[in-house]
């Protein structure tokens, strides 16, 4: 008998294609449906068992996956790197150039591998490629001093990119032991002189007393996103995200539209939610310290049963090139919540300034003609 220990094989390649059984083309998924569409000949086929699981997503154990990585279900898959905005980008095998969806950089790389944990849920694209457009172009519409490109950019119906942009979720429990201050606000009364005269006034002053106490809570599917291609202050101003909407993972819905990988490690994502936790945490506190006002001197919070699940969520992308500067719009998938980075044409500006400086000459020259 050989004392050998049988390595675990590695994951194979995975090649997210579904060829139409009716003329070899690629199907793609469609938005809103349960089904992948064949744009070349029309061809409809259903994904089956498509939906919640009746046992919900299942949470890993955060503190397991960190002693034994090896023990999570990985997958290795093919993806381009993007040199401008550091986005791993899933590709089909065929192609070795291309526009990265994020930023519009052409990139041209060699065959490239990365292995990764396997996502667990996916919400699927709700919104179609038109309907995201739509609510770009109304977005764009209302920004004030706006390029008239970016309308133009907008009107000739320029392809937007629908990715699936990774992101982890954490529970946890905590309990948490604080130290600090309550304030009650009182208020005396003092004389001033005012104008020659003497004037009562109150003054507001708060009397402090010192407090302890302990708060708990429980955190649920705390969102951290896993890349760092897109500027926070866009990804952040996308949500509220409808995670009832989750499915357990199918390549099939990522056909047809770009998959990213994960470039934030599972532990530098809980670093993350650990700071919204304390957050959160330093609010519960100072509800619990009550009064008027609160000084807090010291939190110590205890965290257990930590579980994270890797999940895929529903972006549409746009990137517009403007004086040479590349600026992003991205569309939640879901909701059609819009957010972007603009442009300021500096000639509507001036025309604002001019047109104030005139507006503000004509109301003081009647003003001085009617004195």
């Amino acid at each position: 008998m050989s004392d050998e220990t049988t390595a675990p094989a590695e994951p194979s390649m995975e090649e997210h294609r579904f060829p139409c059984e009716a003329c070899g083309a690629d199907m793609r998924f469609e938005p809103g449906a349960d089904r992948m569409v064949c744009d070349h000949c029309g061809n409809v086929a259903e994904i089956e068992g498509l939906g919640p699981s009746p046992r919900g997503i299942a949470e890993q154990d955060y503190r397991a996956a960190l002693r034994r990585p090896e023990g999570l279900e990985q997958e290795v898959t093919r993806v381009l790197s993007c040199p401008n905005c550091a986005a791993q980008i899933e590709f089909s095998p065929e192609v070795h150039a291309a526009e990265c969806p994020y930023c519009a950089t052409p990139v041209v790389t060699d065959t490239g591998a990365h292995r990764h944990i396997k996502p667990q849920a996916i919400a699927p694209f709700v919104l179609s490629e038109d309907a995201a457009r739509s609510a770009m172009t109304a977005w764009l519409g209302r920004l004030w001093f706006a390029p008239n490109g970016l309308a133009a950019y907008a009107r000739k119906g320029r392809r937007m990119s629908g990715v699936y942009a990774p992101f982890w979720t954490y529970d946890a429990a905590t309990r948490s032991r604080y130290s600090g201050e309550r304030g009650t606000v009182y208020y005396t009364t003092r004389t001033v002189m005012r104008d020659g005269k003497p004037t009562t006034v109150q003054v507001q002053k708060v009397r402090w007393r010192r407090v302890s106490g302990a708060v708990a809570r429980a955190f649920d599917d705390l969102l951290v996103l896993a890349a760092r291609s897109l500027p926070k202050g866009l990804t952040d101003a996308l949500p509220p995200w409808r995670l009832s909407d989750l499915v357990p993972y199918t390549p099939e819905l990522i056909a047809g539209f770009r998959a990213e990988g994960y470039t934030v490690a599972l532990e530098d994502g809980m670093d993350e939610a650990r700071a919204e936790m304390d957050r959160m945490i330093a609010r519960d506190v100072r509800f619990d310290i009550g009064g008027d006002r609160q000084r807090i001197h010291g939190i110590e919070t205890q965290v257990s049963d930590v579980t994270f699940k890797h999940i895929l969520l529903p972006i549409w992308v746009a990137a517009y090139k403007y004086n040479g500067k590349s600026y992003r719009f991205v569309v939640n998938g879901q909701t059609g919540k819009v957010a972007g980075e603009r442009p300021y044409s500096i000639w509507k500006i001036a025309g604002a300034v001019v047109l104030g400086a005139l507006v503000a000459g004509a109301l003081g020259y009647i003003a001085a003609m009617s004195g």
